[in-house]
C-alpha cells in the first residue's frame, strides 16, 4: 500500500456511534461547513463523496472529522466502476476502504455502474447490460469490496437514458440477484427510478412493485432537469441541481409507507444553494419518515 494511502488510512480517533435509523441527511458541501458548525438545531446525517477524502489530509479531514463527531456520517462511492469489465483499482479501493476505517459510517455505498475502461476514467456513471456475465462480474467486484471494508455494501439504482437488447434480466431482478449472491443490500435512488421510468416510457410504480424493498438499507432523493430529446419527447436528466420534484416526494412517501423509516438523503451536487435551502429538504423528507414511524412499528408489533 503506497504512502498516499497511508494517512488516510490512520484511524487514531473514535467517532461515536450515533443511530441512523428514521433520520434525513443532506450532501455534506464545504461551503456549508460554517453554517453547519454553527447550527444547533440540525439533527440529522450527512454524506460525502469519498472521492473528495482519499488525499492526504489538510482543512478537508479537519473539517470532516469535526463533522463527524456530532453527526452520523455516509460514505457514498462514485468511482468504484463496481460494472466495469476489468479489475477493480487496487490502490482506489485501498483509499476507499481506509475511508470506511478512520471514520466509521454508518453507511457505505456506490453504484451499479460502470465509469472506467483499461486505463481511461469518465466522468459519469454509465449503465449496464442486465445479463449473466454482467452479473459474475458485478459480483465479484462487490464481494472484492466488502471483503476489503469488512461490512455490507449498499447498490445503488441507476438513472438510465437507453437499454440494452441483450439484457436477459430486468433491473429490478438483476438488483435482487445480486443481493442474494453477495449479501449487499441496497440504496434505492427514488429519483432515478422516476427519471429512468419518464425515459423508457414505463412505470416507476410498477419498477416499485418490483423492487427488493426488504433489501433496502438508504433512500436517495434528488432533483433533475427537464429536455427534449430532439424527437418531440421528454428526456429527464439525473442532474443533482434543485429541489425534488413533486413526483419523486409521492413515489417516496409511498415507500416509506411500506417499509418504514429508512434513512434518507437528500442529493444536491450542482447549482448549490445555501445550507438554510438543503437543510429544509433534508426536514421535508424527515416529516414524512417521522409521519409514518409511528403507524409502521405499530404493524410490526402487531405481526
Amino acid at each position: 500500500m503506497n504512502s498516499h494511502v497511508s494517512v488516510v488510512e490512520d484511524a487514531g480517533t473514535r467517532f461515536p456511534d450515533y443511530a441512523i435509523r428514521g433520520l434525513s441527511g443532506a450532501s455534506f458541501k464545504p461551503e456549508h461547513f460554517a453554517a453547519i458548525s454553527a447550527d444547533d438545531a440540525y439533527d440529522g446525517f450527512l454524506e460525502i463523496h469519498a472521492e473528495n477524502y482519499m488525499g492526504d489530509g489538510g482543512a478537508p479531514h479537519r473539517n470532516l472529522s469535526a463533522i463527524r463527531e456530532r453527526f452520523p456520517v455516509s460514505l457514498h462511492g462514485v468511482c468504484m466502476s463496481i460494472g466495469g469489465q476489468g479489475a477493480l483499482d487496487a490502490e482506489h479501493l485501498a483509499r476507499f476502504a481506509a475511508l470506511v476505517r478512520r471514520y466509521e459510517p454508518a453507511l457505505v455505498s456506490e453504484h451499479l455502474a460502470w465509469s472506467t475502461h483499461d486505463d481511461a476514467f469518465l466522468n459519469d456513471l454509465l449503465p449496464l447490460p442486465y445479463t449473466a456475465e454482467t452479473l459474475a462480474h458485478v459480483c465479484a467486484h462487490i464481494d472484492q469490496v466488502q471483503e476489503a471494508i469488512g461490512r455490507p455494501l449498499l447498490l445503488e439504482n441507476p438513472s438510465t437514458y437507453l437499454l440494452f437488447e441483450e439484457s436477459t434480466y430486468s433491473e429490478t431482478d438483476f438488483l435482487e440477484e445480486v443481493t442474494e449472491r453477495t449479501g449487499c443490500g441496497l440504496l434505492l435512488d427514488v429519483n432515478n427510478v422516476f427519471v429512468s421510468a419518464t425515459n423508457h416510457g414505463t412505470s416507476a410504480l410498477d419498477y416499485l412493485a418490483q423492487f427488493p424493498l426488504e433489501k433496502i438499507g438508504e433512500i436517495h432523493l434528488a432533483g433533475h432537469a427537464e429536455q427534449d430529446d430532439g424527437e418531440g419527447h421528454v428526456l429527464l436528466i439525473d442532474s443533482h441541481d434543485g429541489p425534488v420534484a413533486d413526483p419523486v416526494w409521492k413515489l417516496y412517501e409511498i415507500v416509506i409507507g411500506q417499509c418504514g423509516p429508512i434513512p434518507t438523503l437528500v442529493e444536491w451536487d450542482n447549482d448549490i444553494p445555501d445550507w438554510p435551502v438543503l437543510k429544509s429538504e433534508a426536514a421535508a423528507a424527515r416529516a414524512i419518515l417521522d409521519r409514518h414511524a409511528e403507524t409502521y412499528m405499530l404493524g410490526r408489533r402487531h405481526a
